[in-house]
């Protein structure tokens, strides 16, 4: 795949089919493999699309998927690119969907830049059939921002433990939660070692010193894929990602 000129890297979302980028798109794009499979013959709502990669693969299995994002240039590349998806521009703290329409809602790496999200998270919850199912990553602020309580990255509004993402969903009204972290798998702990200790601080180091990418750095980068990511319940504050599940109560009247 390659990049679209008309959707430019800004540093707040991440583009698929730029060498340099590819690490952190693998990344984001292992918990959509990994949740591709629940949202088989769903209704599919994505709240915060971002390039649209992510709606396109869960188009493929899907009954349907409606893509949101509030920038008109972002969601005009989705329609664009992804055919198989239905696009809306729209805030995410007032979802374009009636009361229990929805089978599943899709959020990935989104909350953390939103400033409302408690209405967002109820917004969910309102969105869901009863039953439904609530599938919400984000960084994990015990590893992303260690030690701070403002987030590193100029994108972000409030980053979030384990145990304040489990909170937060609780309060929304959700149930059955449970929380999974993205590790490293063997072969990028190989290359954590090969750069210094971590392959992410080695990026970032370019990346804020405006030099040449090494060539060493630039190929093991560009070598990452899906695979070399581990998503489980061990070891969670540990982790880079969280990714959390759960389910609109059948009970629920809200």
């Amino acid at each position: 795949m390659t990049p679209d000129a008309t959707l430019p890297l800004t540093g707040e979302r991440t583009v698929p089919g730029i060498p340099e980028e590819n690490y952190w798109f693998r990344r984001h794009e292992a918990v959509y493999v990994a949740l591709r499979d629940r949202c088989a013959g769903a209704l599919v709502l994505e709240a915060g699309c971002g390039e649209g990669y992510g709606a396109g693969m869960l188009a493929e299995v899907a009954a349907r998927v409606l893509a949101l994002d509030l920038d008109p240039t972002t969601a005009a590349h989705v329609a664009r690119r992804y055919s198989g998806t239905a696009v809306a521009r729209a805030n995410l703290v007032a979802l374009p969907v009636r009361d229990r329409s929805i089978d599943a809602v899709v959020s990935l790496q989104v909350i953390e830049h939103l400033w409302e999200q408690e209405r967002f998270l109820r917004e969910c919850s309102r969105a869901l059939r009863p039953g439904g199912t609530l599938m919400l990553s984000t960084p994990n602020r015990l590893t992303f921002s260690p030690g701070r309580d403002t987030p590193l990255n100029p994108f972000h509004t409030r980053e979030l433990s384990a145990a304040e993402l489990a909170g937060l969903v609780r309060d929304a009204g959700f149930a059955d939660v449970e929380v999974h972290g993205l590790h490293h798998g063997p072969r990028l702990r190989a290359l954590d070692a090969r750069h210094g200790g971590s392959i992410v601080d080695a990026q970032v180091a370019v990346a804020l010193g405006g030099g040449t990418w090494p060539p060493a750095l630039r190929a093991d980068v560009e070598s990452v894929t899906v695979e070399d990511f581990v998503l489980g319940s061990a070891d969670v504050d540990t982790s880079l990602d969280l990714l959390v599940l759960a389910t609109r109560p059948v009970a629920s009247t809200r």
